[in-house]
């Protein structure tokens, strides 16, 4: 697994600014930031150009977001055996391209009762685990809190299996939480709790190994609508930086704001000026 020692302010893909990965690496130092996410929107592809040049990234960490048509709870048997292979292909691409980290979302419950869906979690997240096993690759695998009431994915659900595999950490979206939730978890009081319950619950290493989302975000009673610039929205960035800043939080931090590379530096800024 890839060591890190500080909190690290990733764009979510190539900065805006950037033509392709021929440049991106270079913007992203004229910005100060410090790596990217990779993201596999509709499937793990990449040619052999783009590896080179993403392994020539120098010093900038990496990782990666899964594809969207992934679904561990689907109804479907070749759905569910697809969507075990996103998440390997996922992480296949994670020690080919040395990624720190990967994230994806990882199921809807369907109608089904949360402790069901959540056995039925334990149970398919060890098939991926035990082939990565065999397969010598150990990136950490990251489900991701989730900000729809109709996806698995709380803070709790994803603590509680990670409970059960050595291999498997939460990647924390602060703002799928507080849109989840329909508007809490946006104090530093809030933030402070989240940090200090994983902390309780899975040890140090959660702290010290972090991978976490964040942007400005628009919800409804349903939670999550969409994605929005922190001008745009409610989301209290500044006290999730001091909650962050106060547990020495290390790891990656993705700002998945609409415009990419300006709110990243935003946090990076602020965080630095604490």
């Amino acid at each position: 697994m890839i060591k890190v020692d500080k909190l690290n302010f990733l764009t979510p893909g190539i900065p805006s600014c950037a033509k392709d990965y021929s440049n991106a690496f270079e913007k992203l130092e004229e910005l100060n930031l410090d790596g990217l996410e990779v993201e596999f929107v509709h499937g793990v592809r990449y040619s052999e150009k783009t590896r080179e040049m993403i392994l020539n990234r120098a010093d900038k960490l990496i990782t990666h977001h899964g594809p969207y048509y992934i679904n561990l709870n689907a109804k479907e048997d070749e759905k569910i055996e697809a969507s075990i292979k996103r998440v390997l292909d996922t992480a296949r691409a994670a020690k080919d391209l040395g990624a720190y980290s990967i994230t994806y979302h990882a199921a809807f419950y369907l109608g089904d009762d949360p402790k069901t869906v959540l056995d039925r979690m334990i149970e398919r997240h060890k098939i991926i685990i035990d082939i990565l096993k065999e397969e010598d690759n150990d990136v950490w695998i990251r489900p991701e809190t989730t900000g729809k009431k109709t996806q698995w994915g709380t803070l709790d659900e994803i603590i509680e299996l990670s409970k059960n595999f050595s291999q498997i950490l939460p990647c924390i979206d602060f703002a799928h939480i507080h849109a989840r939730e329909n508007g809490k978890f946006n104090t530093y009081d809030e933030f402070c709790y989240i940090l200090e319950h994983l902390g309780n619950e899975l040890g140090e290493i959660a702290l010290n190994n972090f991978h976490g989302h964040v942007a400005g975000i628009k919800y409804t009673d349903k939670g999550e609508k969409n994605h929005l610039i922190f001008e745009e929205s409610d989301f209290n960035y500044k006290d999730l930086i001091k909650a962050l800043k106060k547990f020495n939080i290390k790891g990656a931090l993705v700002c998945e704001s609409p415009n990419i590379e300006i709110d990243t530096k935003i946090l990076k800024d602020y965080y630095y000026s604490l």
